[in-house]
C-alpha cells in the first residue's frame, strides 16, 4: 500500500512540478515578449479567482500525505521534516481563510511560510544527498530516505514542489488583484 501511495504521490508531484516550471517560463517569457504577455494576462484572468483555492489544494494534499506517512505507514519525520510541516500546516488555514474572503493581502501571510518552507525542503534534499553536511538532526537522521518515487523523487523534493505550487498561486492570485485595480 505505501508503495502504491508512493508512486501515486509521485507522479502527482511530477504533474504539478510541470505546471509551476510551465507557469514559471511563462511568467520570465511575459517579460520579454508581448505575445507571452498576453497568454500570461489571459492565464491570470482564467485562474486569479481559483488560484487560491488550487494551492489550498496542494497544502491540503501535502498534509494529508505527511500525516499518512507518519500516522499510517508510521514513518518517524525527521526535525527538517517538522519544520517542513510547521511551515505547510498553517496554509490550510490561511489559503482557506484567504479564499474565503477574497483576502487580497493574503501573500503577506503566505509567501514568508512558502519561501521559509522551500528553503528547508532544498537544505533536507541536499542533506540526503551528502549526509555529511546534517546538522543536529533530532532521533531520525534527516538524511534517511523513507519515501522514494521512481529512485529519486524523495519527500524533501515532493514537499519543495508543493510549496513552490502554493507560491505560484498566491502570486497568481496577487496578480487577478492588480489586473483588476489596472482595469478600474
Amino acid at each position: 500500500m505505501v508503495d502504491t501511495i508512493t508512486t501515486l504521490a509521485g507522479i502527482a508531484t511530477l504533474a504539478v512540478a510541470g505546471l509551476v516550471v510551465a507557469v514559471a517560463l511563462l511568467w520570465a517569457a511575459a517579460r520579454f515578449s508581448p505575445t507571452a504577455a498576453g497568454l500570461q494576462g489571459r492565464l491570470v484572468a482564467y485562474l486569479g479567482g481559483q488560484s487560491l483555492w488550487l494551492a489550498w489544494l496542494v497544502a491540503l494534499a501535502a498534509t494529508v500525505g505527511s500525516l499518512y506517512y507518519s500516522e499510517v505507514a508510521n514513518f518517524e519525520p525527521c526535525s527538517l521534516c517538522w519544520y517542513q510541516r510547521i511551515a505547510m500546516y498553517p496554509l490550510l488555514v490561511i489559503l482557506l481563510v484567504g479564499a474565503l474572503t477574497r483576502d487580497r493581502f493574503v501573500a503577506r501571510y503566505a509567501l514568508p511560510l512558502t519561501i521559509g518552507g522551500s528553503i528547508l525542503a532544498i537544505y533536507n534534499y541536499l542533506v540526503q544527498l551528502f549526509p555529511g553536511i546534517e546538522v543536529a538532526c533530532s532521533r531520525v537522521s534527516c538524511s534517511t530516505i523513507d519515501v522514494e518515487a521512481f529512485g529519486w523523487l524523495t519527500m524533501p523534493l515532493m514537499s519543495l514542489v508543493s510549496f513552490a505550487a502554493i507560491t505560484a498561486g498566491v502570486l497568481y492570485d496577487r496578480a487577478a488583484y492588480n489586473a483588476a485595480e489596472e482595469a478600474e
